[in-house]
């Protein structure tokens, strides 16, 4: 079961730098003791270029002086001499660890480090920051088998009861940090980060949930606003349902100009694939590997992966041929890409924080019966991620031991300064609509927008040159786009 938010086109298709956070003398006025990032069991330390450091904050923001928790930070210093300060990154998920992927993105925002010290974090529950493993490598692997649209009561029965399970496995090893884990909770500690790294105000890039994230420190702490981009934006007027009918629109669109760019009809080519699906749901393709088989759920999983970026797509033409050749390997391998699965069996554990965090988020519950209601809206929108999207409303947050807190995030942002919010026409994963709702809603003279017609989950660095320069015209010199700038 999987919810398709997280920024992936870097996290799942390339191979990971990751570090871990190494003791060290402190050597500025942070009060954080920055030393050398350590490597770890999913990759190598990086370069000297990168400090780590813990920071402790409250579990509890309403109890700061009660028990803490540490968040695992990472840093590389400015390049050039006019420094303006820090510029804090949040990739997406919400789950993806900052620790890891800040040294592999740091090329694509070179231009950036010349005047700011590049930084991220793990957020809380994630990683380096009392990470959550909710199952072990071989219970996910035995998950696989769990139909996630299911057919028949039996099927339903298994489908909520594994829900039932990840959340009781989530609670295990999470105990009381289950209920601490909230985007404004991080919200809070990005305040904190921005306190000790010694910024009258916060400069930050966020991605895909990281919009979010954005949009929540923004209503918090509106006068502590410096320069923000929110980038592939996560519309923060849509609620449970609301996402996943955005997600099947999105997805689906995309997939249509995939289809389109290979020379076929988007109808008919939906048609083929959905009933190469319905297929796969009957019986489960081999796909080369001893106790595994190509299921739906890793079918429709491997076709996501490459719409995530263009230059991904002949890879789904070569997968989706193979499929209807009876062989699941390459979606296999495709999903597996996005799932964080090792060569080893091991898997990474984004997903887990990703749950735990939206489930602490989303008050809204959608029950078995008004998700079969809601089945043939979803199938309208998108006959090949349609079914899949709409049983996850269901699913996702099924007997969840925390309630959630709200039905959508709180982003208006009176006073705040300018934030520029980067919208892509053909992002598939967070719908160009979110953009404008999140331009809007953060208010007049605050939100900020800046559409680039393209392809692929973001814009920034997605080889549109207008974008990256009026990005980083905003982010260096403060120069701010006139709201409705379009990039084509």
């Amino acid at each position: 079961m999987a919810r398709f938010v997280r920024w992936t086109a870097l996290a799942a298709v390339s191979a990971l730098l990751a570090a871990g956070c190494g003791g060290g003398p402190s050597d500025d006025k942070s009060g954080l003791s920055w030393g050398r990032c350590k490597a770890t069991s999913d990759g190598p330390a990086p370069s000297s270029d990168w400090q780590c450091a813990t920071l402790k904050v409250p579990l509890d923001w309403s109890k700061p002086d009660g028990e803490t928790i540490g968040l695992g930070l990472i840093r590389a210093r400015a390049r050039g001499g006019d420094r303006v300060g820090s510029l804090l990154f949040n990739f997406g998920g919400p789950g993806a660890s900052g620790v890891s992927m800040m040294p592999s993105y740091a090329p694509a925002v070179s231009s950036l480090r010349e005047r700011y010290d590049l930084v991220s974090w793990d957020p809380r529950g994630v990683g380096a920051s009392e990470g959550v493993r909710c199952r072990s490598d071989k219970q996910i692997l035995a998950a696989e088998t769990v139909d996630l649209t299911p057919d028949t009561p039996a099927e339903e029965k298994a489908y909520l009861a594994d829900t039932t399970d990840f959340g009781k496995g989530c609670r295990k090893d999470a105990g009381e940090l289950m209920s601490h884990v909230s985007t404004a909770d991080s919200a809070r500690d990005m305040d904190r980060i921005r306190e000790v790294l010694g910024d009258k105000r916060m400069n930050y890039f966020g991605i895909s949930y990281g919009t979010e994230l954005g949009g929540t420190y923004a209503h918090l702490f509106p006068k502590k606003v410096g320069r923000m981009t929110l980038d592939a934006v996560v519309d923060p007027g849509a609620d449970t349902v609301g996402h996943a009918e955005d997600q099947a629109r999105g997805f689906q669109r995309a997939l249509n100009n995939y289809l389109e760019s290979t020379g076929q009809d988007p109808q008919e080519g939906s048609r083929k694939i959905a009933a190469l699906l319905r297929r796969i749901d009957a019986r489960p393709l081999p796909a080369g590997l001893p106790g595994r088989k190509l299921t739906q759920a890793l079918a429709v999983t491997g076709i996501i992966l490459p719409l995530y970026s263009k230059d991904s797509w002949p890879t789904l033409t070569g997968a989706l041929d193979a499929a209807e050749r009876g062989d699941g390997s390459e979606l296999l391998t495709l999903a597996d890409r996005y799932n964080e699965r090792q060569p080893s069996g091991r898997y990474g554990t984004t997903r887990h924080s990703q749950r735990v965090i939206s489930c602490l988020d989303d008050r809204e519950r959608p029950t078995v019966a008004e998700t079969k209601r809601l089945l043939p809206r979803f199938e309208k929108i998108s006959p090949v991620f349609g079914t899949f999207l709409g049983w996850d409303t269901a699913g996702w947050c099924h007997d969840w031991p925390v309630p959630g807190q709200h039905d959508t995030p709180e982003v208006s942002a009176p006073g705040a300064a300018p934030v520029l919010v980067v919208g892509n026409t053909g992002d598939p994963a967070t719908p160009f609509e979110g953009a404008r709702r999140m331009a809007d809603e953060l208010g007049k003279g605050v939100g900020v927008l800046l559409t680039w017609r393209g392809e692929g989950h973001g814009a920034y660095g997605s080889g549109s040159d207008c974008v990256d320069s009026t990005v980083d015209a905003y982010l260096l010199d403060g120069s701010v786009p006139k709201d409705g700038t379009v990039c084509s």
